[in-house]
């Protein structure tokens, strides 16, 4: 991906306001429905950000649809055009619905999230729909943007990152070889060293490749990219 610092960013920028947020609505069980305008502004923000990383992820590979049906049936159908309906296909190669997020700080049993499972069964994101019900209509639907569609989201995040860069941040300063000491969480921490991540362990051997860079050091493509139109 072109400039991933742009992307990992945006989402450390998004997790302190988070952890801000975190001052005044305890991370809990019982302030799931909570919701508020700082809440629903961080639910837009969040979600915006997704969709900025999806559409990286698509214009990187090879993604030219087109319209199917209509006067531009036929006609190729640009990125601001582009829905969840597209976004999806990026799980087929990325494994999203197979990720899971913990959160170190939670009272209660909703510390572990999966924002991407329901697409294992072809279901529907509902963090990301009530984004939609509160961006368009918010004065009916301001509640949907709620605190617990608002921590999905921003794990959903966490996923899209983490699936692209592991846990590099792309930020300034020299990687050092350092000796840490105990941390009483286990570890597996993702950008930003908040939120865990649990990486999905279901690849095909298909779907794994080789790095052998005595022979990539003199590609000048190294990098092969993705036919999502075939997928």
């Amino acid at each position: 991906m072109q400039n991933p610092e742009h992307y990992t960013r945006a989402f450390l920028i998004i997790q302190q306001d988070i952890l801000n947020l975190f001052q005044f609505v305890e991370p809990s069980d019982v302030n799931n429905l909570t919701y508020s305008y700082r809440i629903h502004e961080l639910l837009m923000r969040t979600c915006v950000e997704i969709e900025a990383n999806f559409k990286a992820i698509l214009n990187e590979n090879i993604y030219t649809p087109t319209y199917k049906n209509g006067p531009k049936a036929g006609q190729l159908r640009t990125e601001k055009d582009w829905k969840i309906s597209d976004f999806k296909i990026v799980n087929k190669t990325h494994h999203l619905d197979d990720y899971s997020i913990e959160l170190p700080f939670w009272k209660g049993t909703e510390n572990i999230r999966t924002p991407f499972l329901s697409w294992k069964n072809n279901g529907e994101l509902s963090w990301y729909q009530a984004y939609n019900k509160s961006k368009h209509d918010r004065l009916n639907s301001f509640e949907v943007a709620n605190f617990t569609n608002l921590i999905d989201a921003y794990c959903a995040l966490c996923i899209l990152l983490s699936s692209q860069f592991r846990h590099v941040d792309f930020q300034p300063g020299p990687d050092n070889l350092t000796a840490s000491g105990y941390c009483y969480f286990g570890g597996g921490f993702g950008i930003g060293d908040y939120l865990m991540v649990d990486y999905p362990d279901d690849w095909k051997e298909e779907e794994k490749y080789d790095f052998d860079w005595t022979k990539l050091i003199d590609e000048k493509e190294r990098f092969e990219k993705i036919d999502y139109n075939n997928i």
